[in-house]
């Protein structure tokens, strides 16, 4: 007779324990929660469960369920607040994580395959909703990257732990948030790769504002922890040694699961592109600081200034037109961070503070600049000069392909801040640090019979030497000779001015054209920074729209003239070279 009525059958993450428990939902009014007392009540157990949880209601063929106040109730993923009309199969989650199946009339059951849904079903409608769930590839098969796969599982994983690692928390009045993320890997490569990702746990003592971010198997280990520390709180709270809701706080803090001693934190990096350095051409950016979620976490404004061995910055003469002139040559430049703004970690938190921490080439541990607190838009002003003083190919590659990664880190009061670890690294007197030197060879050990040998081959290279040294001689007086001779019958030659090759002059104009594209970039900086104030009414905005339209004129303006110069330029250096080839047009 009860399979007549619609019920609710328990999901287990053990798939053996799954269907076992069917709690009927018969006519009329039915309380679910854990008091087992009242006549018309299915009681059931679980993290997060109020006494009072929920109302079934079953009327004229249909049943709702109506949360009470206080109380979790999620139906097919989405958090539900008030009464919801239930469907044949809707997945139900109350409290942190007690999972059922709806079970609709016999009539609405049929044939259905109620396997598929099973525990991580339920699970993955929860990362669902929040926005993370598995796509096709790039190449639009249904095949997934086995890494994302991966990630999805241990995201769906954890997502119950959380939940009950919420709910422990709440009912210990440790004050303590959790809260899955996933960290994207790319944002820490210098060639931006999209590498692999992996789960972190963000950890936030609420009323200290105070941050931490767990790895996956901390977090379990410590999940283990607070489970002992619950199980502690509700046996003495079954004997009523403690008053209703107030937590045991037994446990020193040191072996509290919910504790750990500040520390940085990473907050978010951003990529400044080397390619610039190989031309020898200043570089000025506003970088977005993007946080493990894409969220913008402040704007850094960073330079990188090609310079002399005595940090003056060269000037647009020393502009290259093929960064291969810099091979075996010494190349010195400075990064310049100047200033960060609108920092979204002080700005939660005043008495925070940050650093930024960058590894150039081959740098074995990151370089750090000084710590700024209480300020939502310090200013850095933090230069730091490298230098190469035989500058490679595999160098020159990396500063054509690579970025150097800006890392922002959060401090918090009470941690220490991150130092600069200078251990094997090459640095002159002047404090420039060097990133490439001509290695030194190491002189291997040889014997007599080999030293020897060596004197040998270098007294008859010298000898060869010699033989060669009388010829050329011989070839330089007969040189001379002709040269005068040149001199005495060549008075017409005088006259003429020499021109320069057509390379010398393309080199030129390259140079009066980069030269105009500085300006033109600071018109641009000047575009974008352009901004109307917040309080504008609208003739304020008729005037910024106005200064827009000039900005924007001058900008156009200063590009086609830059242009049309080196068009100009370009081909006048044709022209010359088709008259002295004696090619006409």
């Amino acid at each position: 007779m009860m399979q007549m009525h619609p019920y609710i059958l328990n999901i287990n993450e053990d798939t053996q324990l799954s269907g076992v428990v069917k709690l009927f939902i018969q006519e009329g009014e039915w309380d679910i929660g854990l008091c087992d007392s009242a006549p018309r009540y299915i009681s059931i157990k679980g993290l997060g469960i109020q006494e009072r949880h929920a109302v079934f209601r079953n009327e004229q063929r249909r049943v709702t369920l109506t949360p009470l106040a206080g109380s979790k109730v999620i139906v097919n993923g989405n958090s539900v607040s008030q009464a919801t009309e239930l469907q044949h199969l809707d997945r139900l989650i109350l409290g942190s994580n007690c999972t059922y199946l709806f079970i609709g009339f016999p009539s609405e059951r049929g044939g259905d395959d109620w396997s598929r849904y099973d525990y991580d079903y339920f699970q993955s409608e929860l990362a669902a909703a929040e926005g993370i769930h598995l796509g096709e590839s790039s190449a639009g098969s249904s095949q997934t990257d086995p890494s994302l796969l991966a990630v999805f599982y241990d995201f769906i994983k954890l997502m119950p732990m959380v939940a009950e690692a919420n709910q422990m928390s709440q009912e210990l009045n440790k004050d303590v948030e959790f809260k899955l993320e996933i960290k994207n890997l790319a944002l820490s490569d210098s060639k931006g790769h999209d590498l692999k990702k992996e789960i972190v746990i963000r950890v936030t003592a609420v009323g200290r504002k105070q941050v931490w971010m767990w790895s996956k198997t901390k977090f379990v280990n410590r999940k283990f922890l607070m489970e002992d520390a619950y199980q502690l709180h509700q046996a003495e709270k079954s004997r009523d040694n403690i008053a209703e809701g107030l937590s045991t706080a037994v446990l020193p803090r040191d072996k509290d699961p919910f504790w750990d001693p500040v520390e940085p934190l990473l907050l978010g990096s951003a990529h400044l592109w080397l390619q610039s350095l190989a031309f020898r051409i200043p570089l000025e950016e506003q970088l977005e600081v993007l946080g493990s979620e894409g969220t913008e976490e402040a704007i850094l404004q960073a330079q990188l200034v090609p310079c002399t061995s005595t940090g003056l910055a060269q000037g647009e003469d020393d502009i290259l037109i093929d960064p291969s002139e810099l091979l075996g040559r010494r190349l010195d430049f400075q990064l310049v961070l100047e200033q960060c703004c609108g920092l979204r970690w002080i700005r939660e938190a005043r008495d925070r503070g940050v650093q930024i921490g960058f590894r150039l080439f081959d740098c074995s541990h990151p370089l750090y600049s000084p710590a700024v607190w209480h300020n939502v838009n310090p200013l850095l002003d933090h230069r730091v000069h490298f230098a190469s003083l035989h500058t490679s190919q595999r160098l020159l590659d990396y500063l054509q392909s690579s970025a150097v990664v800006l890392e922002l880190w959060g401090l918090q009061e009470g941690c220490t801040d991150l130092v600069s670890s200078l251990e094997g690294v090459r640095m002159t007197a002047e404090g420039i640090f060097i990133i490439e030197e001509a290695g030194p060879a190491n002189p291997a050990p040889v014997d007599s019979a080999e030293i020897s040998c060596s004197v040998r081959a270098l007294q008859q290279d010298m000898e060869e030497l010699k033989s060669v040294n009388s010829s050329l001689r011989k070839e330089n007086h007969i040189l001379r000779e002709q040269l005068n001779a040149a001199r005495n019958g060549g008075e017409g030659v005088r006259g003429r001015s020499v021109r320069p090759s057509c390379d010398a002059e393309f080199g030129r104009s390259l140079k009066v054209f980069y030269h105009s594209m500085t300006s033109v970039r600071g018109q641009l900086q000047r575009l974008r920074r352009h901004r109307p104030s917040e309080d504008s009414d609208l003739l304020g905005f008729r005037l910024f729209v106005d200064e827009q339209s000039h900005l924007l004129r001058d900008f156009s303006e200063q590009l086609e003239q830059s242009v049309s110069t080196l068009k100009q330029d370009v081909a006048a250096i044709v022209r010359r070279k088709r008259e002295r080839s004696g090619i006409w047009s």
